[in-house]
């Protein structure tokens, strides 16, 4: 197991503490999900994301070594959906999906996005937000599956993190062009391992997506959240804070 300095991009709360704290980028860039630069990167995304699609099978008292092990089982299977050429796009899609959103929890992902104000959203708004935030990633990032193309991924290194949390460092290898750089933050959730962030290039979507919900909210009332992403999941547009 290997053990690294642990990022300032990847330092998700307690669900508890959820909505009194923040995730911290690692660097003071504001780069909204998806920006031009990293749509561009999102067929290597969205592979990488099905990297630790079965990582929820291990028990949450596994360490790096099982983690590590789930997420080479589990690469070979994503793979061959996305290479099957007698899948047309949306089943591909759709298989993809339906693995990746079984391994991410969701709650746990959208309150970490909304921070304190997740207080401000009544119950029936917190689960539409869930469903909405949901949608909303799928319909932004899943357009880019037929930009697969003989990628391959390498497991860099794992570590243990605060609160019982770990990261498991990724490399999506991409023929006649550079690697890119996934890391996946994962939380025990009764008793199975769950993706609650993933960070490309240094870039999280927890952090990115909290800060542009941070800058709506704080002009508008949750309704206008919910609407604004309804209105974009219709289009499948990527938000625009204001």
């Amino acid at each position: 197991m290997t053990r690294g300095t642990k990022s300032q991009a990847t330092n998700p709360r307690p669900t508890r503490r959820e909505t009194q704290h923040t995730l911290r980028p690692s660097s003071t860039r504001h780069v909204a999900w998806p920006t031009r630069e990293t749509r561009r990167r999102g067929a290597a995304t969205l592979l990488a994301a099905a990297a630790l699609l079965l990582a929820g099978t291990t028990t949450a008292g596994a360490n790096g070594d099982a983690a590590r092990a789930a997420v080479r089982a589990t690469t070979t299977d994503v793979l061959a959906v996305l290479a099957d050429q007698e899948l047309d796009t949306a089943a591909r899609r759709q298989h993809v999906e339906n693995i990746v959103f079984a391994s991410l929890d969701f709650t746990t992902v959208s309150r970490l996005v909304l921070a304190r104000n997740w207080r401000r959203f009544s119950e029936a708004q917190q689960a539409e937000f869930i469903e909405e935030f949901k949608s909303h990633l799928s319909r932004t990032y899943g357009r880019n599956i037929d930009n697969y193309s003989d990628q391959r991924i390498e497991i860099a290194s794992d570590r243990a993190e605060a609160r019982g949390d770990w990261t498991v460092r990724t490399r999506v290898v991409r023929p006649s062009a550079d690697a890119i750089l996934v890391d996946y933050r994962l939380r025990a959730i009764n008793g199975t391992w769950k993706i609650i962030d993933i960070i490309v290039e240094g870039v999280s979507l927890i952090a990115n997506f909290r800060s542009q919900f941070q800058e709506i909210l704080a002009n508008h009332d949750p309704a206008h959240l919910l609407k604004l992403l309804r209105d974009k999941n219709l289009t499948s547009e990527p938000i625009a804070a204001g």
